[in-house]
């Protein structure tokens, strides 16, 4: 909640005028408590989980020869529309049952750390310099998790969940066991913990790191991706390997970039598998 209630009153506390974005900030949150400012989040997961995948989901459903061309897994038994909706329907439900809570717990630990919903906003370079350490640091850290869930114990008990979609889809990239959303969404919140900006950026990051993951799990390896410049990105193709191989995989682990698969060793068997082809 801001302690200024009028733009008069906002201008002179940070000695300038308002932007048009900040004009805007002001009258949204003026008396929004930070608790619901910080519970949008939940919001826009849903959002994003909603109608990021629904495009290529629709069309690899129902005009699946359209872009049969670059479907990574060609050979692969095609999902039924009942599929992809009960994966949906089980997102929904992790995320209301499990990050909902989240939520309302970790808001005092938001707080503390010092990410702040008043004015000035924070500008472009900003958040770009913000969201790119977030997106390093959430990166090192998942591969670590993502790679002892590939224990026996953690695939048996927890991440089996995740892989019971050999043939990855958007809608299945938060698929997973409740315990696996919770340890793999946690590198998420180090980031801004570490390097506390604006809630906007905060929103932001989220929403960002999210269609990433529906990207590198969306089973299709289009040439003109924009992500395919980005140095080091792992894409879905790299991923989907991951996906092909299941339980016994012992490559692959990164998230988003593949630095550490290269450093620790663990993209031998997809760089021999690709040398095969």
């Amino acid at each position: 909640m801001l302690p200024y209630k009028t733009a008069a009153a906002a201008s002179a506390a940070i000695g300038r005028n308002l932007t048009a974005a900040e004009s805007l900030w002001l009258r949204y949150s003026a008396t929004a408590p930070d608790f619901l400012l910080y519970s949008h989040n939940i919001v826009f997961l849903l959002i994003v989980y909603a109608l990021a995948p629904l495009p290529l989901s629709f069309i690899s459903l129902y005009f699946p020869n359209s872009i049969r061309l670059y479907k990574i897994q060609p050979n692969a038994t095609p999902l039924s529309p009942a599929t992809v909706l009960l994966c949906f329907r089980r997102v929904v439900a992790t995320f209301l049952l499990t990050v909902g809570p989240l939520q309302i717990f970790s808001f005092p630990a938001i707080r503390c750390i010092g990410i702040r919903t008043g004015l000035p906003l924070p500008s472009g370079c900003e958040m770009a310099a913000q969201i790119a350490v977030y997106f390093v640091v959430e990166d090192f850290l998942h591969y670590w998790i993502h790679r002892g869930l590939h224990t026996r114990w953690g695939y048996d008990r927890i991440h089996r969940v995740h892989h019971e979609f050999r043939t990855p889809m958007g809608y299945a990239a938060p698929y997973a066991h409740w315990a696996e959303v919770v340890a793999l969404g946690m590198p998420a919140f180090v980031g801004p913990a570490a390097v506390p900006g604006h809630i906007v950026t905060f929103w932001l990051w989220m929403v960002i790191r999210h269609v990433e993951a529906i990207e590198t799990h969306c089973g299709y390896d289009f040439p003109h991706t924009p992500t395919k410049y980005i140095p080091f990105y792992c894409g879905a193709e790299y991923h989907d390997f991951h996906h092909y191989v299941g339980g016994q995989t012992r490559c692959n682990f990164a998230s988003i970039f593949t630095y550490c698969d290269y450093i620790y060793g663990t993209d031998k068997g997809y760089r021999y598998h690709k040398s095969q082809l």
